[in-house]
């Protein structure tokens, strides 16, 4: 057979082209992208264990299963106020622990724990250690020219073992510096003398009448 000169091959007519339309060019893209997404999915599926497969397809049975995201979180809550008091000086009193001993009586020594706050729930002083839970307890006479006379009002007639807050405004708190309860240390006393001129947050629980 003789052979076709490269003139006449370039002379010779070719198969018409099919020219694809837009519906025919983007259908053939899914068809694509379709059967590339199953071969992915199925060579995954042959190679990673079920467990494996669940969790890369965004399935995750620890989250249900798990006793921690299942059941709610238990709420925190305040222990219940047993009554609240306004005293003709401003002293706001809630009563949160009742109490069962000896009552607290004027002129008496008592052995207490508190602690101080702002009004704002800031810190200023306290006999119990935030961190460690140790107490130092202080011993108070109930004697309006030695303790504040807030906080006087507040342990008059307190049961021993008994728990109560107390919003004490500045005129019946630390009207001068040799009022106790009062830090020691320089830093918490400097701290808490800073604050004599506002409203005062004591919690105080009566450990002792002596």
């Amino acid at each position: 057979m003789e052979a076709l000169s490269f003139q006449t091959l370039l002379q010779l007519p070719s198969a018409p082209r099919k020219t694809l339309s837009y519906v025919e060019k983007d259908q053939s893209k899914n068809n694509v992208t379709k059967n590339l997404h199953e071969r992915v999915l199925s060579s995954t599926a042959k190679r990673l264990p079920r467990r494996l497969f669940l969790q890369y397809i965004g399935f995750c049975p620890v989250l249900f299963s798990n006793p921690v995201f299942a059941a709610p979180m238990p709420e925190m809550k305040e222990p219940e106020i047993i009554r609240t008091v306004k005293l003709p000086s401003g002293v706001r009193v809630q009563e949160i622990v009742e109490g069962q001993g000896p009552v607290a009586r004027e002129g008496d020594l008592v052995e207490i724990n508190y602690v101080c706050r702002r009004t704002n729930g800031y810190f200023v002083h306290s006999t119990v250690d935030q961190f460690s839970g140790e107490s130092a307890p202080v011993i108070l006479p109930l004697d309006e020219k030695q303790i504040i006379e807030g906080l006087k009002e507040v342990l008059v007639g307190m049961k021993t073992g008994g728990k109560r807050r107390a919003l004490i405004p500045p005129y019946v708190g630390y009207t001068n510096e040799n009022l106790k309860p009062i830090p020691e240390e320089f830093g918490p006393r400097r701290s808490l003398l800073s604050h004599v001129n506002e409203p005062l947050i004591f919690e105080v629980q009566l450990l002792k009448v002596l």
